[in-house]
């Protein structure tokens, strides 16, 4: 029986510590709050992960470290670097394999929108170079490391344009203000698809050192998802405005949250294509249909809702 560190209990790090755990794997998943899924063989502890010498800790006994934290958004540049050297020193230390949950993010602006794991790291954006350094330091370091990149989430727990913008619009019955055109091509990475990606790639030698994308469903637009989202709870088509990019832009001069989703807005007012091609046919694997991200966030708003009662 095997030992990993998970650090971070969002969507992704909760997926991986569940699939782990599932295998009869022990997990210590590693939070500020020590919180996390209650399973007899996933341990919570409160910690800094920052914290170099007290990951190195809890990392000792570790054949793997899974890197699924996510930082305040408004901070990448002062919170990344310092989580991320903790997390190679200790997975150096363990002489364990660094897992990393990627994004799109490094590639910026692609022709046609279209990426794969060869497209240049080209992004000139502040949180698109955040990204391209994390990754190269973990290639410098000399860690048995690896990246997996999963578009935007759909399934429980997931946040994003589907759970922020048009969930409460149809809740509430209202029309959506999208930040983007809500009739461009868009991949949504379902979250089960990337924890279970991350699990199967990590121990697997032809993965390390490189990057690769989640296996991800053909994308589809913020309209259409909106629609499967409606017949598949008996609700009514929500109307969805397309934001103008100037409103964001403003906004962001005196907003700091606004001034970051301004700087990767490309991904909503342009073609956004994650190509998972390389991953599929190397490791056998597959995307879930979409339909299943989608039901999934159907029940898990469900739940909140009635916890809300």
């Amino acid at each position: 029986m095997s030992n990993h560190v998970v650090v971070g209990s969002g969507p992704i790090g909760s997926s991986v510590a569940r699939l782990l755990a599932e295998r009869g794997e022990r997990v210590r998943m590693v939070t500020r709050s020590g919180g996390g899924p209650a399973h007899p063989l996933i341990e919570r502890v409160a910690a800094d992960a920052a914290d170099a010498r007290r990951l190195t800790e809890l990392t000792q006994d570790a054949v793997t470290l899974y890197n699924c934290a996510n930082p305040k958004y408004t901070e990448w540049e002062k919170l990344w670097f310092p989580l991320n050297d903790a997390m190679i020193a200790a997975t150096r230390a363990a002489g364990a394999v660094y897992v990393i949950t990627g994004n799109l993010y490094g590639y910026g602006p692609q022709p046609g929108g279209h990426m794969t794991e060869n497209s240049p790291l080209a992004a000139v954006g502040r949180k698109g170079r955040v990204r391209i350094k994390m990754w190269q330091d973990a290639l410098a370091s000399g860690v048995r490391t690896v990246e997996v990149r999963g578009s935007d989430y759909l399934g429980a727990g997931a946040v994003g344009v589907f759970s922020t913008v048009l969930l409460p619009a149809i809740n509430a019955g209202r029309a959506a203000w999208a930040p983007g055109d809500p009739h461009q091509p868009h991949s949504f990475t379902y979250t089960g698809d990337q924890a279970r990606t991350m699990v199967e790639l990590s121990h697997d030698e032809r993965a390390w050192g490189k990057a690769w994308h989640t296996p991800t469903a053909p994308a589809i637009s913020i309209r259409n998802l909106a629609d499967r989202y409606c017949a598949l709870t008996g609700r009514p088509r929500v109307k969805i405005n397309k934001l103008p990019r100037f409103v964001m832009r403003a906004a962001g001069l005196v907003h700091p949250m606004s001034r970051e989703l301004a700087e990767m807005d490309y991904q909503f007012y342009n073609p956004f294509h994650l190509d998972s091609g390389l991953t599929e046919q190397t490791f056998g694997l597959r995307p879930t249909d979409i339909e299943v991200g989608i039901r999934e966030t159907v029940e898990d708003a469900k739940t909140i809702a009635t916890r809300t009662m």
